[in-house]
């Protein structure tokens, strides 16, 4: 008995019968929205080691479209972009800066105001508690004569 390579021994061998689809009428769509294609691709069967037969369509590869050369960029965009993103860096930073700045202002002027009112109600003090009583030790003062350093008063 002289079987094909391709069969399996002992199996027997049943008939295949090949349907082939029957194309349905293209429909109006909207873009974007994939359509079946015009024509139906052929039918194909391949026998398998062990007998069974398998069909289907043959499916070609999609062939991407090719890389069109990009249009060079122009060293003046590239610098204006890198300047952007390094300003865009820097600004919170200068933020931070600025925020100090201002906060180390209100400070010092705080400091000079609470000086100023110390010093003055210093000065109120001393000038409102000597009108009210005199204290303290009187001095005459009176021609005095200075011989050879020494005082003769």
């Amino acid at each position: 008995m002289n079987e094909p390579a391709n069969l399996v021994p002992g199996r027997r061998e049943t008939p295949v019968e090949v349907h082939r689809p029957t194309p349905l009428a293209p429909v109006p769509s909207a873009p974007g929205v994939p359509v079946q294609p015009g024509t139906v691709p052929a039918v194909t069967s391949i026998v398998l080691p062990d007998g069974r037969v398998v069909t289907g369509y043959t499916l070609q590869p999609t062939k991407p479209e090719p890389v069109t050369a990009k249009p060079p960029v122009s060293r003046t965009a590239v610098d204006i972009a890198l300047a952007g993103i390094g300003f865009g860096a820097v600004c919170g930073g200068l933020f931070l800066l600025t925020a100090f700045i201002t906060a180390l202002t209100a400070l010092i002027t705080q400091l000079i105001i609470l000086a100023a009112v110390i010093f003055g109600g210093w000065v109120a003090v001393q000038v409102f508690s000597a009108s009210g009583h005199r204290s303290g030790t009187t001095v005459n003062i009176r021609k005095a004569v200075i011989k050879r350093s020494h005082f003769h008063g």
